[in-house]
């Protein structure tokens, strides 16, 4: 990809994130707190009282002491196909766009100190590993993780609003990356990731966070919160299928090619967005295919009747029928809606609780 187009997209990104203000009474961004796993991890990252949003409403301490549904853990790992962690409610029926600060990490393996994702629930998972990023997509029946059935969800990511996070205090680790050198009991500090949620479906991407910043805000960009994950994470999750990949990287969001000139599309701050191309998925390669059973054992049963309804049929943009790109926009228009409400309803309330302090 041209350097010019990457350099115009990194500008949005950084003017992006220069649009957002840090809280004055926890003025530290939650991607320069840096922490080593697990005995530099503090009880709680974000504990300041007085700030805007208040304190996160979870722990980073988690263990064998803390491992049982109703855990509050916000410290979350994203390792394996068989051993990664999800961003949900930590209570029923509930929305992302009313409990984004407070997500829980939910996780398909114990020894985390974490709830865990039911049996069952993961009904579909693609795991694409790339030289920048890994990427996880696929399909799960998220009222077993306290989501509301008819949530479209939306987006969580480190930087938020107030560069605070969503959820406060939210950790990510990692030992997946080819810079751990294949050692599985070293984790690594994941500072820019991106998470999507809703529909019954998801999407997550966790940076090599030994590539450079500028990498990083190309593949984790976390500016075009409104049109998920068909667009941020391009993928062929299909359901019922678990599949690991070697990828080439993506194109990253927003950048298209339109008569021979690659062209930058911005995210617009108000209205339903409408990107003016279709994204690609990247091709893979080396794809290795799992049995659900092999992979994720000694889960709790699920609670209560099914609710969901993702399918592997491919859709087309306003249709209801849902994508098999996984949490993809095109799944309904009710999703960006959904979403764009949470995201715009965050940085005007954050923006107009900063003017009136200061």
């Amino acid at each position: 990809m041209p350097g010019f187009a990457l350099s115009t997209l990194f500008v949005v990104a950084i003017a992006s994130k220069a649009f957002a203000q840090p809280d004055p009474a926890d003025p530290t961004p939650l991607t320069d707190k840096t922490y080593a796993y697990p005995t530099g991890i503090p009880y709680q990252v974000d504990y300041v009282t007085n700030a805007i949003r208040g304190p996160q409403v979870g722990y980073n301490i988690c263990n064998s002491t803390t491992q049982n549904q109703q855990s509050m853990c916000q410290t979350l790992m994203v390792n394996h196909i068989d051993d990664f962690c999800l961003w949900a409610p930590p209570y029923a029926n509930a929305t992302i766009a009313d409990t984004e600060q407070e997500e829980v990490a939910w996780c398909s393996k114990s020894g985390w100190g974490t709830r865990l994702i039911p049996a069952g629930v993961l009904q579909g998972v693609q795991v694409l590993k790339t030289s920048m990023y890994i990427q996880f997509a696929g399909f799960i029946d998220q009222t077993q993780l306290d989501m509301a059935a008819g949530d479209y969800g939306g987006e969580l990511d480190p930087h938020g609003a107030d560069l605070r996070g969503n959820p406060l205090g939210g950790l990510v680790y990692s030992n997946a990356f080819p810079s751990n050198n294949g050692n599985n009991n070293s984790f690594q500090q994941v500072m820019d990731w991106n998470s999507f949620i809703g529909g019954n479906q998801f999407c997550f991407t966790i940076c090599d966070p030994s590539t450079s910043s500028t990498d990083q805000s190309m593949y984790c960009q976390n500016t075009y919160d409104e049109i998920g994950c068909t667009y941020n994470m391009p993928n062929n999750a299909q359901n019922g299928t678990f599949e690991v990949c070697d990828a080439d990287l993506k194109t990253p969001v927003g950048l298209y090619v339109s008569n021979g000139a690659t062209m930058t599309y911005t995210q617009p701050y108000t209205g339903v967005p409408s990107p003016p191309y279709t994204p690609v998925v990247p091709s893979s390669s080396n794809c290795v295919t799992y049995h659900s059973t092999d992979l994720y054992t000694n889960l709790p049963s699920p609670t209560g009747a099914s609710t969901s309804t993702a399918t592997a049929t491919s859709g087309s943009s306003g249709s209801s029928t849902k994508s098999s790109s996984a949490a993809g926009f095109t799944s309904t228009s009710n999703s960006a809606v959904a979403i764009g409400v949470s995201s715009v309803a965050g940085i005007l309330g954050t923006l107009f609780a900063m003017a009136f302090l200061s």
